[in-house]
């Protein structure tokens, strides 16, 4: 039940390692030069952001560094230096046709991905075990409409025999420009989840079902917001994000500010 408690802190991996906006007219780009994270507990963050011309070169915070490396406009790795653990983690992105077919993770793992006639794309998390053979943990299907992610559809494969949990995550959005979408090349990575949206997610609900061997349910949901303050360019200032209704009735809050 993790994801839908932490999804909005989960979400900020993406949120810290990548940020840039260009204006609707294409000639000029909008880069953010400064990002400030403030949460419930008043611990802040800021990340710092450095670029080659509309590609990501490197965010470094007191927390994290990451490393960017593109291949024929594409990111094809992404390195991260955890400053408080000491430990490197590296992602590998594969594409076909300009589409991303997986990520392999220096943390043993795999996403594959596969596109649909119907424009959604499914997907399959898989790991190697204690004997080296490959095991799957999750596999589900992104929904999309009017280049907004609108639907995350997730089955754990990994739990024990006769239990099935599944996970759906669904998103509305405003119709502001979302600078995320306009990283070169970073509307590929679908491992972000809605950041990748043209526009800015304003709700999302995580809607978790358990059903265990006597076909017995339990199910639970999460609510979350964010609010927005825009430039006059329609790009986000500031963001607001809240649990509006924590499984475990502790609401979380995040405050973030881009200074352009």
């Amino acid at each position: 039940m993790k994801i839908g408690k932490n999804i909005y802190w989960i979400l900020s991996i993406c949120l810290l390692t990548l940020f840039s906006c260009s204006n609707d007219d294409g000639n000029n780009v909008k880069l953010v030069k400064k990002q400030v994270e403030v949460s419930s507990d008043g611990t802040s963050n800021t990340t710092f952001f450095t670029y080659n011309g509309n590609e990501i070169v490197k965010t470094d915070s007191d927390l994290q560094q990451v490393d960017y490396t593109y291949t024929d406009g594409l990111i094809s790795k992404v390195v991260t230096n955890n400053k408080v653990s000491q430990i490197n983690t590296t992602l590998e992105f594969t594409y076909d046709k300009s589409q991303l077919v997986s990520i392999k993770s220096s943390d043993n793992y795999v996403i594959k991905f596969s596109y649909n006639s119907d424009e959604t794309v499914s997907y399959q998390k898989t790991t190697l075990n204690t004997t080296n053979e490959e095991v799957v943990v999750y596999h589900g299907v992104l929904y999309f409409k009017d280049k907004n992610l609108i639907k995350d559809k997730k089955t754990l494969d990994d739990t024990e025999p006769g239990i099935v949990s599944k996970y759906d995550l669904s998103y509305e959005y405003d119709s502001k420009n979302n600078p995320f979408h306009n990283i070169l090349g970073y509307d590929k990575l679908l491992n972000c989840h809605e950041i990748v949206s043209i526009n800015n997610s304003l709700i999302s609900v995580v809607e978790s079902t358990v059903t265990n061997t006597e076909d017995q349910i339990t199910s639970s949901a999460n609510f979350y917001k964010s609010s927005f303050k825009y430039d006059k360019d329609g790009y986000p200032a500031e963001k607001i994000s809240e649990d509006v209704m924590p499984s475990d009735g502790k609401s979380g809050y995040l405050k973030t500010q881009y200074f352009y």
